[in-house]
């Protein structure tokens, strides 16, 4: 079929047999489309009490409140609990959110985190130093911890653990009152965007969050 020129990839007709075909290449076949697929990347600002899942049988999903023509397998970059909100990313691009959260990429991401008790500098010194916890037998990377009010404070991480903030302030026995996502890497969530709502992200903001190493 290549020989005989029959099978175009964008547009162009395919003659090496070693050409790689990704999942958003054309693909033609005697003038009948095989594939087609176009990547997809968007930010939401997530609600509190939305899920960051695909299905859920109690809450509902960040997938949920997508408009269907635009939900088609997408899944989830960097998750929020039920009870934070702010940025979050979804995409049908593999490869990139594979390589937006892979460790050694080191992609910082900035909270907003309300707490009930006032902060001190010890807070700093603390998540500057890491913290060890003996259930996991791990110690957090480095993160900054900046004071931006009595009990407010603004963290950045460069790893996401099992409700990592929540337990670094539960070691100062200082509650979290509200956890917000405000950033992963350049990318900032759009002010716009009302709890709930979400927009595309452009090009830009895409080849802000890609690694030449994917």
């Amino acid at each position: 079929m290549l020989a005989q020129k029959r099978i175009q990839v964008d547009g162009k007709i395919a003659l090496d047999t070693q050409q790689l075909i990704g999942p958003f290449n054309q693909v033609v076949l005697d003038h009948k489309l095989l594939q087609q697929c176009c990547a997809q990347y968007w930010m939401m600002n997530k609600p509190v009490g939305v899920v960051s899942a695909t299905k859920d049988k109690i809450h509902k999903t960040v997938i949920e409140l997508l408009n269907p023509d635009c939900a088609t397998d997408l899944h989830i970059v960097g998750r929020l609990d039920l009870n934070s909100s702010g940025l979050i990313l979804l995409t049908n691009d593999g490869s990139w959110s594979s390589a937006l959260t892979k460790p050694a990429n080191k992609v910082p991401k900035r909270y907003r985190v309300d707490l009930a008790e006032e902060l001190s500098a010890d807070y700093i010194t603390a998540f500057a130093n890491g913290m060890y916890f003996g259930y996991e037998n791990i110690t957090t990377l480095p993160a900054t911890l900046t004071i931006i009010g009595d009990r407010r404070a603004e963290v950045e991480l460069f790893e996401g653990k099992y409700h990592q903030i929540k337990r670094m302030f539960g070691r100062f026995r200082n509650p979290v009152l509200a956890l917000h996502r405000t950033s992963i890497g350049e990318l900032q969530l759009c002010p716009a965007l009302q709890p709930g709502q979400y927009r595309a992200l452009s090009a830009s903001e895409v080849a802000s969050l890609t690694f030449t190493d994917q």
